[in-house]
């Protein structure tokens, strides 16, 4: 399964590594600081998961949840996010989130994610 990482924090990115670095068929394609980026690299590299923050320089989170919608593209987006305010999730879910995480309450579930999605492929 091929992850993308998009996320301004280094940290958080690192973080997000070290969670699923014991999934053997878990390749991680890329790393993007900020939305700009992690379109140009979802267009390269097709990840089958991309885990984005909401709020990212440049182009946010939302914008880039919609262009991959929109754009129908077969990537599955696991929101993770500090902003988990019901009226976020409202609009990710109907935007077509696949997911969408608390990073201070739902960090640990990212493996649940990566799990479910390997189990689909």
């Amino acid at each position: 399964m091929k992850l993308l990482i998009a996320d301004d924090s280094s940290m958080m990115r690192e973080r997000i590594k070290n969670q699923v670095k014991d999934f053997d068929q878990v390749i991680i394609v890329g790393e993007a600081d900020n939305g700009r980026t992690a379109m140009e690299m979802i267009r390269k590299f097709d990840p089958d998961l991309v885990i984005l923050d909401l709020h990212m320089p440049e182009i946010g989170g939302m914008e880039v949840l919609k262009k991959i919608k929109d754009d129908k593209m077969k990537t599955k987006v696991c929101i993770l996010t500090n902003y988990s305010y019901p009226q976020y999730r409202t609009k990710c879910l109907a935007l077509g989130a696949d997911y969408f995480l608390s990073k201070s309450d739902d960090f640990e579930k990212t493996n649940s994610v990566v799990a479910n999605l390997l189990l689909a492929l």
